[in-house]
């Protein structure tokens, strides 16, 4: 889903009370090939030091010297398996603050360095980068292994999770202890030495093989672009789309054609507006191939291995398959929960899609009638034949809404619903460096201008930018034995506009904003003591609750009416289209939500398969034929550019979550429904207090409760879609 992505970082770090760990070497001495040498001559690289500057460090973007990140990440490991060493070999009984929060401050160099890499695997992959990520993936899966597997710091973890101790340590304390100890034992701090090196063993190829993945999918975005000579080719696009493609085409070195990168955000306006549908075919045919093309980019042998180490790695730990590891700590906890909201969505979903396909054949069939070619819809004419059907049932052209979706406007729609609902002020920040010239950095602040923490938007598609819409925390708030100030950011890949022209956006494209701007609040929202408890640390099918739930505040007539303004004459969007927006709010969700789940079922089904040796092309053809996908639309993430779940461990089984998430915002959103406004004072609090600035401090479902007064009603999920009967 366009509007859901959140960056996962790329550390495998253990932070105890710092940031998540996503792998885990079975030793008792640190190990690292760096040598003390090295290490002299790294002390003076930006990358090793405390950030410095305005709002207690920023990142020095500026002096960051790519070709220093493999000696500086071999450097940091060194230093902090050293420093975890003198924590487990300490004498004095085990303690929170010797422990825990030891920890934290061990691995804090880690964290900022990590923060920086992430931008550069996310934002700037280009040149070296790539290549610099293979070589520091399993360098950190070695590190987080050889911290999971450390006897005597499991040992006085133990002590710590005993009763006598956990009853001794405040509520937000002992949920901290309590997690990090069962963490340590879901990664194999129980196992025996020889267990232990298997394990390792497999989170290196782990490693090795997720980023071959990311880089797969990066390569085959980067290298089929779809070129048009022919500009009758062009016709039914609008003028801003043609603009961007002839754009796309000069930086690409053919200013005389028209370019159609292989990106969601080239592909999507195309397959909607392009009539020729040959070209739509092309253009369909090699975004959803990604990762599929049978050459040296192809990532079905990577996914086949990837699935037998998870396997592996599930029996060795001591669970039925991969999913029920990585559920064991979410909110829905098992597979078969996730399936059971699945399974109640679905047939309902693919029953409009019925309906969506039969509108949509009506219009064909007349075309045809008309004298144009006899065609049965497919999935290159899902998107193209639905917007006719929108205009002839609702009257509404998505066109006609973008004059009014001005990106600097809604930036400012953004700011206006953070200041009136959370108490959070944007303004410009003082001169810090950025990565990139199209970066801007915010200051926010709190309604008695109190410093909170920084906010950095980078809105545009560029070469080296992996695709999609995302929020990053470079560092996370804390108010324990240091006070930190979160510094957070919103990346999209918007097309810019001509010089001196202001950027308009879709609809769609401003709703996934708002979605993003939902993460970042969550970030610089947070009041914990505990930086592994701040912000969007929390359950991975909960994360998505308060980015999905703040989209509600788009189309409220406080934003739309003063924010969604015409590009040309600044008069407001006329109420006729904000009607034909909200009566059409349901129109399209059998595609939407078919596409989605499609995705989502073939994540939990292949991560509870018992196949010794899957075939994905295999898997995902059979599977979706079992659970009866319409032939007209595609799954949203085909299996061989599955980032979600193929580029890391953290969504693998966990695809899901938007659906989880979007059950509680289906509910939430109600609630300020009955109370007649989004910016009922009384509402936007307890969302505040009990929803956005609690992190992992309590249990979700605790947070969800005192907010709603009661457990979710899923069946507001269904009212939402426009299923309920």
């Amino acid at each position: 889903m366009k509007r859901i992505h959140l960056i996962l970082k790329t550390s495998i770090l253990f932070a105890m009370a710092a940031c998540h760990l996503d792998t885990t070497v079975a030793q008792t001495t640190p190990q690292t090939s760096t040598t003390n040498q090295q290490t002299a001559q790294m002390s003076d690289s930006v990358l090793l030091k405390p950030w410095t500057g305005p709002y207690g460090g920023v990142p020095p973007w500026d002096l960051v010297r790519p070709d220093e990140f493999v000696e500086a990440f071999e450097t940091v490991i060194q230093q902090t398996q050293e420093k975890i060493q003198a924590i487990a070999e300490n004498p004095d009984a085990p303690t929170f603050e010797n422990t825990i929060l030891a920890i934290k401050n061990a691995n804090e160099p880690m964290d900022r360095l990590d923060s920086i890499f992430g931008v550069y695997s996310s934002n700037l992959n280009l040149g070296p980068v790539g290549d610099i990520e293979r070589v520091i993936a399993p360098k950190l899966s070695a590190h987080s292994d050889w911290v999971y597997q450390n006897e005597k710091l499991f040992q006085r973890l133990e002590t710590l999770a005993s009763e006598e101790n956990l009853n001794k340590l405040e509520a937000d304390q002992r949920r901290l202890v309590e997690k990090r100890h069962q963490n340590f034992i879901r990664r194999g701090a129980r196992l025996n030495s020889s267990d232990k090196a298997k394990l390792a063993q497999i989170n290196s190829q782990l490693a090795r093989l997720f980023t071959d993945f990311s880089q797969n999918v990066l390569e085959d975005e980067k290298n089929y672009i779809t070129w048009i000579a022919d500009q009758t080719q062009l016709d039914g696009l609008p003028e801003s789309i043609v603009s961007a493609m002839k754009r796309t085409a000069k930086e690409n070195g053919k200013p005389d054609q028209w370019a159609i990168t292989n990106t969601r955000s080239s592909m999507d306006p195309f397959l909607t507006y392009a009539k020729d549908r040959g070209l739509r075919e092309d253009v369909w045919r090699t975004y959803y191939n990604r990762g599929d093309n049978g050459d040296e980019f192809d990532n079905n042998k990577i996914i086949t291995e990837i699935l037998g180490l998870r396997r592996q790695r599930a029996k060795l730990l001591g669970y039925p398959t991969h999913a029920h590891w990585r559920l064991e700590d979410t909110m829905a906890k098992t597979p078969e929960a996730t399936m059971e909201l699945m399974h109640q969505v679905w047939p309902k979903a693919v029953e409009r899609v019925a309906e969506e396909v039969a509108d949509m054949q009506a219009i064909a069939d007349k075309e045809s009638a008309d004298g144009g070619d006899k065609i049965t819809i497919a999935p290159w004419d899902y998107r193209y034949y639905s917007e006719k059907v929108r205009k002839a049932k609702y009257d509404l052209d998505l066109t006609q809404i973008k004059p009014y979706m001005q990106l600097d406007k809604l930036r400012e729609g953004m700011f206006f619903v953070a200041k009136d609902v959370f108490g959070l002020h944007f303004k410009l920040a003082q001169p810090v460096p950025v990565f990139h010239p199209d970066v801007t950095v915010y200051e926010v602040t709190d309604d008695d201008d109190n410093h909170v923490g920084l906010w950095y938007f980078d809105p545009f598609a560029r070469a080296g930018k992996r695709s999609g819409a995302w929020m990053t925390a470079y560092r996370v708030q804390q108010n324990c034995d240091t006070v930190d100030t979160p510094i957070v950011s919103n990346n999209s890949n918007f097309l810019p506009g001509n010089e001196g022209e202001p950027v308009l956006i879709s609809w769609d494209d401003a709703v996934t904003l708002f979605h993003e701007f939902g993460h970042a609040l969550h970030g610089l929202s947070s009041k914990v003591r505990y930086p592994s408890q701040a912000g969007t640390s929390v359950a991975r099918d909960y994360v998505e609750f308060p980015s999905q739930v703040l989209e509600h505040w788009l189309d409220t007539p406080e934003v739309m009416q003063t924010y969604c303004v015409h590009f040309e004459t600044g008069e407001p969007i006329p109420q006729e289209l904000i009607d034909k927006l909200k009566k059409a709010a349901t129109f399209n969700q059998g595609f939407a939500t078919v596409e989605y789940l499609a995705s989502a079922i073939i994540d939990m089904k292949i991560h509870t398969s018992d196949e010794l040796q899957i075939d994905p092309d295999q898997f995902e053809r059979e599977t979706l034929k079992e659970i009866g996908m319409p032939e007209e639309l595609p799954m949203r993430h085909r299996t061989p550019h599955f980032a979600h779940i193929f580029s890391s461990d953290a969504y693998s089984a966990g695809y899901y979550s938007y659906l989880w998430a979007d059950a509680l915002t289906a509910d939430a959103a109600e609630a300020f429904e009955d109370a007649g406004t989004y910016f009922d004072p009384e509402l936007g609090k307890s969302l505040k207090d009990n929803v956005f600035s609690v992190g992992d401090t309590i249990d979700p479902a605790e947070g969800f409760r005192k907010f709603r007064g009661r457990d979710v009603d899923t069946n507001a999920l269904l009212r939402k879609r426009g299923f309920a009967k």
